[in-house]
């Protein structure tokens, strides 16, 4: 019998698109409405409510990997942010900015990222498991 490495398991398409969400951040940031509605207030609230839909989104489905999903989901979006700050800072202000202007700071945006990623995954998981009926303190064998 073949077995498929778990990062094959993935369910690809829903990490793309909660990537995808995650991604509303920096467009606030882009078009002005970060600096409009007020900072550092509208960030923080972006981050919880997305923290929130990946949660709900990951946790109220059948995801059988919720806390690898969401760990994939926070490195996608920070390389996928990496991307868009490298393409887009050159245009927007005349200079390339963020982690690629400063490549050190690479590994820590990673690795904050998996963190957000890790942390809504073990809280989809406690909902995942709640939702079953199971105790949330009964690893998963």
């Amino acid at each position: 019998m073949k077995t498929t490495p778990l990062i094959r398991s993935l369910h690809w398409p829903l990490i793309l698109g909660l990537t995808a969400l995650a991604l509303i951040r920096p467009l606030f940031s882009i078009v002005g409405l970060s600096d409009a509605l007020g900072k550092p207030a509208t960030p923080l609230i972006l981050t919880a409510a997305i923290t929130a839909a990946w949660v709900l989104i990951v946790g109220l489905s059948r995801v059988s990997h919720p806390v690898l999903t969401l760990v994939a989901a926070g490195l996608a979006y920070a390389l996928a942010s990496i991307v868009l700050s490298g393409l887009l800072s050159p245009i927007l202000t005349g200079e390339l900015q963020g982690p690629l202007a400063m490549p050190l700071a690479v590994i820590p945006v990673l690795i904050t990222n998996a963190l957000w990623g890790l942390i809504s995954g073990g809280l989809a998981l406690l909902l995942q498991r709640m939702r079953a009926g199971r105790s949330p303190s009964r690893a998963t064998r």
